[in-house]
């Protein structure tokens, strides 16, 4: 992927936050790699599955940890016309950052913030007859036209009008003065699900909703339902558009949706040993003692915590279910495990009579020679969902966003740079978190 042109971050994305200046020799040894080259690919991978329905990149929860900036940015850059977020926080934090294509907002939003989304040309969510009045209120008193897409619940009990009512809604926002329906759009509960009975009955609760255009001979809006899991599996389910999130960041959470359509990881989580030491026999490893050396072993020490999204639970602790097997890291190419409680900002790792040094490079999330660590593996360990592991990697884990046009050491020494530039005036908060607001999955 070609790279985004440069644009200064947000002031709402602390996700390079630094407590001061700093060049690449001063980075922290703990970060996040993330790869625009793949994403491209997986863009790309995903716009053949479907056909002629648009692809909608879903952003939100700062790109599932890839950076929302960037990957917007990028995005844009790869002709995307569209994509999604969760938040109107997360649509400004975009636009701060120089992105002009088309914003959804798919969750629910309050009432003073409609002001926001006509400001900056944002496209609303509709969930009620009461909501679609609100806009269209705002809209008349700021002058302009609202862009929104009516929200039907098919099936989850989240945000949207019941698909047996869906027709007072469609009914009311013919009646708007100042609001455009561009679309109408519901979300699968169980799209992931070995059977798709219930998913396809939610498809047709929502194809007999949306024939109300049909019945009243009135053009249709944009219809669009599948998230990552229908993407892959439920064709019929594509629509007008679909709306990508994990999927497109290379992670399937379950394994019918990798074998029906293959995407490649675009974020590594790399580390680099700080501390080695020897281990007597008996010596114990880390808070509560949970883990004892039961021979002369070898332990280092790595910079990364449950603070920065590495799980407490991927330690030896009680809150690790020693069925979900041990925890590995990769150094040199060779797997070796996490013993001890993992710490709020250090964890530690077993390496038995191997040979390792300070600054060597420890992959959390990856590849090394044959071995892989993948999201889905953490998630397994620590008792989690893969969508958790990614966005959950915390904002003082620094993103390295790279293609092949420019190394790492390049993107390295860019990205310290862009921190700097920043720094001064970027706040504590942050464009952060998942939740299930939104409608990309």
């Amino acid at each position: 992927m070609t790279e985004a042109p440069a644009a200064r971050l947000p002031e709402t994305d602390a996700s390079q936050m630094r407590l001061g200046p700093i060049d690449a020799s001063q980075m922290r040894p703990t970060w996040c790699d993330i790869d625009l080259d793949a994403l491209d690919r997986n863009l790309a991978a995903i716009r053949r599955h479907v056909g002629e329905a648009e692809v909608v990149p879903v952003v939100k929860a700062n790109a599932y940890g890839h950076g929302i900036a960037h990957v917007g940015l990028a995005l844009a850059a790869a002709g995307v016309a569209c994509v999604a977020v969760a938040y109107v926080e997360e649509a400004l934090a975009l636009r701060a950052a120089g992105v002009t294509i088309d914003i959804h907002v798919l969750g629910g939003a309050v009432e003073r913030q409609i002001p926001l989304f006509l400001a900056h040309n944002l496209i609303l969510t509709a969930p009620s007859i009461d909501k679609l009045r609100q806009i269209d209120e705002a809209a008349i008193a700021a002058g302009t036209t609202a862009r929104a897409h009516l929200k039907i619940d098919t099936g989850m009990e989240r945000i949207g009008v019941h698909h047996y009512n869906a027709d007072k809604l469609f009914a009311e926002s013919l009646r708007c003065r100042s609001v455009r329906v561009e679309g109408v759009f519901s979300h699968f509960a169980n799209a992931d699900a070995p059977d798709l009975s219930d998913a396809r009955t939610q498809l047709d609760r929502f194809n007999e909703a949306v024939s109300f255009y049909e019945r009243h001979s009135l053009p249709t809006p944009v219809r669009h339902m599948a998230a990552s899991a229908a993407i892959a599996r439920l064709p019929e389910a594509h629509l007008d558009r679909v709306r990508p999130g994990i999927l497109l960041y290379g992670v399937a959470p379950k394994p019918e949706i990798a074998a029906a359509l293959p995407t490649e990881p675009v974020l590594s989580w790399h580390s680099e040993i700080v501390y080695f030491k020897v281990v007597p026999p008996g010596a114990s490893v880390g808070y509560g003692s949970t883990w004892t050396a039961d021979r002369q072993t070898r332990v280092i020490t790595l910079p990364v915590g449950y603070a920065d999204g590495y799980a407490r639970s991927l330690g030896t602790g009680p809150a690790h279910d020693p069925g979900q097997g041990p925890t590995d890291v990769l150094i040199d190419g060779v797997r070796h495990r996490v013993v001890g409680n993992v710490c709020m900002d250090q964890t530690m790792v077993d390496i038995g009579d191997a040979s390792a040094y300070n600054g060597d490079r420890v992959t959390l999330i990856g590849s090394q020679g044959s071995e892989r660590v993948t999201v889905t593996d953490l998630a397994d360990w620590s008792g989690r969902s893969p969508y958790e592991v990614l966005t959950g990697i915390s904002l003082r884990v620094p993103r390295v966003h790279r293609s092949e046009a420019e190394p790492l050491g390049e993107a390295v020494a860019r990205a310290a740079r862009e921190r700097s530039e920043q720094e001064r005036e970027a706040p504590v908060d942050a464009v952060n978190g998942g939740g299930e607001s939104g409608a990309g999955h």
